[in-house]
């Protein structure tokens, strides 16, 4: 019979993964609590958005739709104006998940152990400086990836329950109907954890580390606003004087085009204005132009924004790896 001998050293290995797991949950709890509660609170918010209030609006706005003219008649206005905060608070929300994961990854999640010294209790613990990293990022990315994607499925379904049938709904091109719908927040949130976690080695202090990765972050996604029209080729409607701009969507440029096939900003779209006529005249215009979006680009620009943000997470974690090798070797 064969006896086979596990080494301290493997016990230790097959344990360090359980252990680093349990020592953030204690270190991060009440963090972890608070992120729960937001995911609940808003994945509520948004379930009930989506399915009893819009039925009450839709029905509400039906009702006023069949109003005479000049009639007194009675609707729901409270379902109305339920519905509208509702969906602005919900998706301002969505959109501060980024935010959030941000101020904390910059404040506790490697900036206060190095600022406090703790972390030098855990590298005594047979746990490498790269290890230790490695999992202070690996199950937060997971958590954050599930929650913040929940949260923007839920909000794209919401905006879907409402579309067509509430006279005030938001476009699908609106700003922040765009945004908190689609997969960019979850990238951008992913973003965050990794600009934290590199905030917080170079600065070693919580404060400033979560002032950095914040700011940071609002960078990122002004960045990314100002990019995405050209993520993917846009579609070119041409009109004439008399119709103005056409074409509904994400708008990327419009002007006019001239006699001699410029394209030249639009000083004004109506020719119907004898000003605007004569200012139009004076370009020898001939057409507008409008290079937009349709709303079968949502995903391909969602999904370029979004991939383009994960090769900068992945950077950053590169980065941040690099550097605690290189300060602990």
């Amino acid at each position: 019979m064969t006896a086979t001998l596990t080494t301290p050293a493997v016990l230790a290995e097959g344990h360090r993964t359980p252990r680093q797991l349990r020592w953030l949950l204690r270190l991060h709890r009440p963090a972890a609590l608070a992120w729960t509660a937001f995911v609940l609170l808003t994945g509520a918010a948004l379930l009930w958005l989506g399915g009893p209030l819009t039925d009450a609006a839709a029905q509400a706005w039906k009702a006023y739709n069949a109003c005479a003219f000049g009639s007194r008649c009675s609707y729901d206005q409270d379902a109305i104006l339920t519905y509208k905060d509702t969906y602005t608070y919900t998706t301002f929300a969505v959109l501060g998940a980024p935010f959030l994961v941000a101020a904390w990854a910059g404040a506790a999640l490697t900036g206060r152990e190095l600022e406090s010294g703790t972390v030098r209790l855990a590298w005594t613990q047979a746990v490498s400086p790269v290890r230790w990293l490695a999992a202070r990022l690996a199950f937060p990315a997971l958590l954050i990836t599930v929650s913040t994607g929940l949260l923007a499925w839920l909000h794209r379904r919401a905006w879907t329950a409402g579309d067509g049938r509430i006279d005030t709904a938001k476009p699908w091109h609106d700003v922040a109907t765009f945004y908190a719908g689609g997969v960019v927040p979850v990238a951008l949130a992913l973003a965050g954890l990794a600009l934290g976690a590199l905030a917080g080695l170079l600065l070693r202090r919580s404060l400033p580390a979560l002032a950095a990765t914040v700011l940071g972050v609002g960078a990122l996604w002004a960045a990314v606003h100002t990019a995405m029209p050209y993520l993917w080729p846009t579609v070119t409607k041409v009109s004439g004087l008399g119709e103005g701009p056409q074409g509904d969507g994400f708008i990327a440029g419009e002007g006019v085009i001239t006699a001699g096939g410029d394209r030249v900003a639009a000083p004004c779209t109506s020719i119907f204005n004898q000003g605007c006529k004569a200012e139009l005249t004076e370009l020898k215009a001939v057409s507008f132009y409008r290079d937009y979006h349709p709303v079968s680009h949502t995903w391909p620009l969602n999904l370029v924004a979004s991939g383009i943000l994960l090769l900068l997470t992945a950077l950053l974690v590169v980065t941040a790896l690099r550097l605690v090798r290189r300060r602990t070797a």
